[in-house]
């Protein structure tokens, strides 16, 4: 079997298989549920693969804005001066869907909609429905995610 991610949505956990080995991790995903438009702040169901792997070698905590570092260490201080912000740190794994009209193309597009798994504050609840879309990890789960995975790894978001 080759390598492979299931996000479950109900379970809030990742869960990564490779052979006989399998890693699970707790995660937070939307806090609107489970959904493909653009703009619903929802989590996309169905196939995806990993589009893009970014941050390899960066600390954690390491900040980044539209994909970039910005050079920025999260810390309390900084969590300060935006405190509604869905923060995203140390590794970004850039999904991209697999299903014309389900999570790929027109108004559904996942990879569009910049839907990412990625770090977050360890202060976030995990296991509790609370991002903007996205699927956070803390980041020593995303850390050792990311390198396990590659670029084309399938991802199975299941909402049961």
């Amino acid at each position: 079997m080759r390598p492979h991610i299931v996000v479950d949505l109900r379970a809030q956990q990742l869960r990564w298989h490779s052979g006989t080995v399998q890693r699970c991790y707790p995660v937070s995903t939307a806090r609107n549920g489970p959904g493909e438009r653009n703009g619903s702040l929802c989590t996309p169901r169905g196939r995806h693969r990993i589009r893009a792997k970014i941050g390899a070698g960066q600390p954690s905590g390491a900040v980044f804005v539209g994909r970039r570092p910005t050079g920025e260490q999260y810390d309390e201080a900084l969590a300060a001066t935006a405190p509604e912000r869905d923060w995203i740190l140390t590794r970004i794994l850039w999904l991209c869907g697999e299903e014309p009209g389900v999570n790929r193309g027109g108004d559904v597009d996942t990879m569009r909609r910049y839907i990412y798994i990625h770090g977050t504050p360890d202060s976030e609840p995990m296991g509790v429905p609370a991002s903007h879309g996205c699927i956070r990890m803390r980041n020593a789960d995303v850390i050792d995610l990311f390198d396990r995975v590659d670029c084309g790894t399938a991802v199975e978001i299941v909402a049961p």
